[in-house]
């Protein structure tokens, strides 16, 4: 196939175009040039800005690909963009998509028919916690009306793996991996899934290769994994002996001004926690076969011991911050 991945450098696109490659698939990769320039020599590199100018995925009519991916698509008008440019050329579209389009009213082990968040105002481009998720639902609308039965939707939770520049899951494995006691933060039986980057995108060039339309939840394990769950599952995974958990209360944790860039994936604030509920039984009937969360944990702590990935934001908590949590937690 020739497959076109629109922002194939990064975290997701970047897995997208290894495992594209190496199922001996032409791949064209548009970007921006900004990261990674050394990377997958056998690709075709189309350097560009998608918000600025797709002018040179015109250039040559003869272009046309059998499949597009789109690991980059965050605003509707991006989405109407590469339809308008691409037309037919563009082939199949997978959309990038979020378990965040998702309203309040879905349940435990919700498909993906659940109800949706309603669309923002149609002016709303800026990306932020609130206008996320519902920003994804008008790309997905988008999307469907620009390439009707061409259109694959995928709704990951959250990803993890080598490369991850979030540093969100990344955070938990290195800090449990450092052993002692670890500050976990409570609600321990929040909802929880994740979905290994590499599993990911082995998985979405496999609906392109099999053609299949639809909507498919990138989640892992199933519905019903919490955050206590995870983080033993660390603990059994990655952890040096004596290594324990000590849980601290939500309300304690917000009252020392602690956010969920020091405590990630940590729902903070949002008393009622951020459910990741959903049920993969679509997608692993459509071939998602993800590997265990131990796993994943053993092979990127390996892969991040060998090349880090750079933390610009700084995610996590420093340990003399976490040592005066847990001591203050301890004299309560």
């Amino acid at each position: 196939m020739r497959i076109l991945v629109v922002g194939g450098t990064r975290f997701v696109g970047r897995h997208v175009v290894e495992a594209a490659l190496a199922g001996g698939h032409e791949v064209t990769v548009f970007h921006r040039g900004r990261t990674g320039p050394d990377l997958f020599p056998d690709a075709r590199h189309v350097i560009g800005d998608r918000n600025a100018d797709l002018s040179v995925l015109t250039a040559d009519p003869a272009d046309r690909w059998d499949a597009t991916v789109d690991a980059c698509a965050y605003v509707p008008r991006q989405v109407q963009q590469v339809a308008e440019a691409l037309g037919d050329r563009a082939g199949r579209y997978l959309l990038v998509s979020t378990t965040s389009v998702y309203d309040a009213s879905r349940g435990l082990g919700h498909d993906e028919d659940a109800p949706l968040v309603p669309v923002p105002d149609p002016d709303t481009e800026e990306v932020t916690d609130q206008t996320y998720g519902p920003l994804k639902v008008a790309c997905e609308q988008i999307a469907s009306r620009m390439f009707g039965s061409r259109l694959t939707v995928v709704r990951p939770t959250y990803v993890v793996g080598p490369h991850d520049y979030t540093h969100r899951f990344t955070y938990w494995v290195e800090r449990i991996a450092r052993g002692g006691e670890v500050l976990a933060p409570e609600p321990r039986g929040c909802g929880l899934q994740v979905i290994d980057a590499r599993d990911l995108g082995r998985w979405m060039v496999r609906l392109l290769e099999d053609d299949v339309s639809g909507s498919f939840h990138a989640v892992s394990p199933d519905a019903g994994f919490t955050v206590a769950d995870l983080l033993s599952a660390l603990v059994g995974a990655v952890a040096p002996e004596g290594t324990t958990l000590t849980w601290v209360d939500q309300r304690f944790l917000l009252d020392a001004g602690v956010t969920d860039h020091e405590l990630p994936l940590w729902p903070a604030g949002d008393t009622s926690g951020v459910e990741e509920t959903a049920d993969p039984t679509r997608a692993r009937v459509n071939g998602l076969a993800p590997r265990s969360l131990g796993v994943t944990a053993v092979e990127l702590l390996a892969a991040e011991r060998e090349d880090p990935t750079p933390n610009p934001h700084g995610t996590g908590m420093v340990p003399a911050r976490e040592a005066e949590l847990l001591a203050a937690w301890h004299a309560r």
